[in-house]
């Protein structure tokens, strides 16, 4: 993914647009303590159903123009909550191998015993982070050439018309923070190692702006069950491609739609 200093384009246009990340609801195997990936194709427990009903209602109100979903049934039955239709994009799962069903506790002690660290730890027949970032890099690009060539010649904008970042706290705040005056806004529903992931990706690779206040602990921690993570990015047109050349984050795991639901 290449990442153009804004000084390289100082004369072209632009599109802005936010980018909303939720994990699934939760599971049975979540609420045992027990890692799934794509071979373990669970559903939303009554609790995880309730958790994507919170979801749906904090965002009822948020305008989505492209959503993005992974294919297994636990991420499709929250997208199907919140937005109360079906969708479809690349896979966004990983896969923990023979793993998979384990306790977490379980996947510690391999690693233990491997002489490594968990969760940079890959049990056998799983996929290495580098692996998940890579198969992220390309969903990343993909996404940013359809958002692209579906919005840019009407939505694109100088740079001088851009609305002007606003400050808001890291877990707690309104549903349309940061997007309130974007007309573009993608979601994608997917899962929280994967999520993991990413942040850590924006943050540590694509140097995205964080949240003043923001703890490092909590920015690169695993996300809670519906938990949202929101991010501005901004893209530019060079010949026929759309490249990303400025990223920053609104607020990160953002849970309080669950707290008040309980």
């Amino acid at each position: 993914m290449r990442l153009y200093p804004v000084s390289a384009f100082r004369s072209m246009k632009t599109l802005t647009f936010g980018l909303t990340l939720v994990r699934h609801g939760e599971t049975q195997y979540n609420k045992d303590g027990l890692l799934q990936g794509q071979a373990i194709d669970a559903p939303l427990s009554e609790a995880g159903l309730q958790q994507a009903e919170a979801a749906g209602r904090y965002l009822a109100h948020v305008k989505f123009t492209n959503v993005f979903v992974s294919n297994m049934l636990r991420a499709k039955q929250t997208t199907e909550t919140i937005m109360k239709h079906n969708s479809s994009c690349s896979a966004l799962e990983m896969s923990f191998g023979i793993a998979e069903g384990r306790r977490l506790q379980d996947v510690k002690d391999m690693a233990e015993a491997a002489g490594q660290t968990f969760p940079g730890f890959t049990p056998p027949g799983g996929e290495t982070q580098e692996q998940v970032k890579m198969r992220f890099k390309e969903f990343l690009e993909k996404m940013l050439q359809q958002i692209g060539a579906e919005h840019f010649s009407e939505r694109g904008q100088d740079d001088s018309s851009l609305p002007a970042p606003s400050q808001t706290t890291p877990t707690e705040g309104k549903a349309d923070d940061g997007v309130k005056d974007i007309p573009v806004h993608a979601l994608v529903v997917t899962h929280g190692a994967y999520m993991c992931m990413v942040v850590r990706y924006f943050v540590e690779e694509l140097h995205c702006r964080l949240p003043l206040g923001s703890d490092q602990a909590h920015v690169f921690s695993l996300s809670p069950n519906t938990g949202l993570c929101r991010f501005i990015i901004t893209v530019r047109k060079q010949d026929d491609e759309f490249i990303l050349s400025g990223i920053r984050c609104v607020f990160i795991h953002r849970g309080d739609h669950v707290k008040r639901r309980s």
